[in-house]
């Protein structure tokens, strides 16, 4: 792997663009999006109206999820042979759940030069504004479609400490938060980011119950795109003084007793909620 950029090839642009408002492209990502060569952008068509706003004509290329890997050798051809090329996608910053990563990499791997041009991403934008955690958050993309996927990847993030973030759509928005309320507890923080930017930017919070209740009772609680943020588990890490984990303490009961009983104990024990304690301790007993 070439480790330096080779000063003769030409430079692969990262260039964000706006979530929503258009005043949000930086002077900076604009006077790149006219300076290039080309453009490869997720969708032609939708990036076309956001070049034709800015008055920009540039050719572009499409570049996403079922081409990247052929073309991203047509564009390092280009960029090898000395053109300065810039990667959009159709809102926010190229790679974060976007394509783009195959032709970063490869890039990289051949010594082409990488520019991140910064501007707009929608998780970067509502854990700003959402008043979690900042410090360590995990960034987990989209959730899987199916139920029991889904459920799944939620189980397993049960004890994470760190603020989750997920992107989710419209159309499972509902069932997403009744799922982390079911998962992670009734009690557990949920803060939703909805059409963020827009005009008619939106934020629920509170509990997930509360928040789940929310959006049901809002007749425009499933519409636009989300950003869910979920704060982390509360359980404080053992030390070696005796002191046993609530999923250690969970499995030694599940040995002897009936699983609602020991989400009984072990929530009189530790004073988590029950409904949380009943969940977690019905995973184990599957694992």
């Amino acid at each position: 792997m070439k480790s330096d950029p080779d000063a003769r090839t030409g430079t692969l642009y990262i260039v964000a663009t706006p979530i929503g408002n258009l005043e949000d492209l930086s002077p900076r990502a604009s006077s790149v999006l006219a300076a290039v060569s080309v453009i490869a952008a997720e969708d032609t068509r939708h990036s076309g109206r956001l070049l034709n706003h800015l008055g920009i004509h540039q050719p572009m290329v499409a570049l996403h999820d079922h081409n990247e890997r052929d073309r991203a050798a047509q564009i390092l051809d280009r960029l090898e042979a000395g053109e300065d090329v810039a990667l959009i996608s159709d809102a926010g910053t190229p790679l974060i759940s976007d394509p783009g990563y195959v032709l970063v990499r490869q890039a990289r791997e051949r010594g082409v030069r990488v520019s991140p041009i910064p501007g707009a991403c929608a998780l970067v934008a509502a854990l700003s504004a959402a008043g979690l955690p900042t410090d360590r958050f995990l960034f987990a993309g989209f959730l899987p479609s199916k139920r029991g996927a889904r459920r799944a990847e939620l189980e397993s993030l049960v004890s994470e400490r760190a603020t989750l973030v997920f992107y989710e759509s419209p159309h499972r928005i509902q069932e997403t938060v009744t799922e982390i309320q079911q998962v992670m507890g009734a009690e557990r923080e949920v803060v939703l980011g909805r059409e963020l930017t827009k005009t008619f930017e939106t934020f629920y919070a509170g509990r997930a119950d509360e928040v789940c209740d929310a959006i049901n009772a809002d007749p425009n609680g499933t519409r636009g795109e989300f950003v869910v943020m979920v704060g982390g588990s509360r359980e404080t890490n053992q030390d070696d003084a005796g002191e046993v984990s609530t999923d250690k303490l969970l499995g030694l009961l599940l040995a002897e007793l009936p699983v609602k009983k020991v989400a009984k104990i072990v929530a009189e024990l530790t004073g988590r909620p029950k409904n949380e304690l009943y969940q977690r301790a019905l995973s184990l007993k599957a694992e």
